[in-house]
């Protein structure tokens, strides 16, 4: 049981990292990749007791999706702002 602890205490870390770092979209991607992470660990072990694989394969093709499209993003918004910090992007222009 200790295993579950551990991997709630991940999850809400990276949630409270997240919630902390609000400025910057390079932080906050990779602190939403942890959390990712940490949900992923949590369902491999759930379902690895009941020997059932196929849906964190599915999972983790999603969160990779997720990823790329964050990514993207982010470079996007360097190249169009010059800076990573989430408050001088507007979506008017």
């Amino acid at each position: 049981m200790f295993i579950y602890e551990l991997l709630t205490f991940s999850f809400l870390s990276g949630l409270f990292v997240f919630s902390m770092k609000r400025k910057h979209m390079l932080l906050m991607l990779l602190s939403l990749e942890y959390v990712i992470v940490s949900l992923f660990l949590i369902l491999f072990v759930y379902l690895s007791m009941m020997e059932d694989y196929y849906f964190s394969l599915v999972y983790l093709t999603m969160s990779v999706c997720e990823s790329a499209l964050g990514l993207s993003i982010l470079v996007m918004m360097i190249r169009n702002c010059g800076n990573d910090f989430v408050l001088t992007f507007s979506s008017l222009w």
